[in-house]
């Protein structure tokens, strides 16, 4: 997994009450949550995911970034007691952006991953204006829909997808509601495999995720068993980092033992002058001016 900074959006509107997804629309936000956490964090030590809020008087950073599930699932809790008024998407995103903006580690890359379950209430203009200034400052943004979606705000948001939307990342998934838990179908999306899930925008749970993706690496349909897919997925990034840091390891201890060699061979040489500007080897001028040491045989006779 790439070393990301990923700011999760959830919906927090009127309309996350809504129980089609069970066993509300904002319960059903809380694990996808988790399940996107966990794969960012999992996949890449030092990747770091953020929570915010978009609905009620306005978007608001419930937690910045982190790698503490902990102050996550705070953040969800404190905000199932905030539901309330319409969703704020273009504020949202522009926030988020700001949060990734401010991250510490510049190497991780901006990611903002937006649940939807509401109308959006901007214009599709101004939504492109948006995407194309995300784009321009190499963000992506995912958008998961979910609930009964208009045809309307599909296609805003599909408009806003087109724009953003720079080699891999900005994925858009359509996820209507069905026996299965909204973060089961989650895990076979692009959302979490990222392009190895074979779909891109649009569709729906399994069709999201394509439905037997060959460019899957374990030769297995995702869509089928994506529990088992995920699994094995960060199963071998983890394998892959194991193996980098090993070799970073032993790249470094070779160093240092070249190092120690080096100060080695010096040491073992002797340096041909003294301290005093002496030849090394030669006895000492300073031993022989030694008080009470004198040579015997030198003495005159006075008797």
């Amino acid at each position: 997994m790439p070393l990301e900074a990923v700011m999760i959006v959830v919906d927090n509107s009127e309309s996350s009450r809504n129980g089609d997804y069970p066993p509300t629309r904002y319960d059903a936000q809380t694990d996808a949550v988790n399940i996107i956490f966990q794969n960012v964090v999992q996949g890449n030590p030092e990747s770091s995911v953020g929570l915010m809020s978009m609905a009620g008087r306005g978007p608001e950073v419930l937690v910045t970034l982190t790698t503490d599930q902990g102050k996550i699932l705070e953040g969800l809790h404190r905000t199932k007691k905030n539901i309330r008024g319409s969703a704020h998407l273009s504020r949202a995103i522009q926030v988020a952006w700001l949060a990734l903006k401010h991250r510490q580690n510049k190497s991780q890359r901006g990611r903002i991953v937006i649940f939807v379950c509401s109308p959006i209430e901007e214009e599709e203009s101004d939504l492109i204006k948006l995407a194309k200034k995300m784009k321009k400052n190499n963000t992506s943004v995912d958008f998961v829909l979910i609930g009964d979606i208009d045809d309307e705000n599909v296609k805003k948001l599909e408009a806003f997808n087109r724009e953003v939307k720079s080699g891999e990342g900005s994925n858009m998934v359509v996820i209507p509601p069905s026996s299965k838990l909204l973060s089961d179908q989650l895990i076979s999306t692009p959302i979490l495999l990222g392009e190895a899930a074979g779909g891109g925008s649009g569709g729906a749970g399994g069709e999201a995720g394509g439905a037997a993706s060959e460019d899957f690496p374990f030769g297995i349909d995702p869509s089928v068993d994506p529990e088992l897919a995920l699994a094995l997925r960060m199963s071998m990034e983890e394998e892959k980092a194991r193996q980098e840091k090993r070799a970073k390891e032993e790249a470094e201890a070779a160093k240092k033992a070249s190092l120690e060699d080096v100060k080695e061979e010096a040491g073992e040489s002797e340096p041909l002058l003294g301290k005093d500007g002496e030849p090394s080897g030669s006895g000492s001028k300073k031993d022989d001016d030694k008080p009470g040491k004198s040579d015997d045989g030198d003495k005159m006779d006075t008797s």
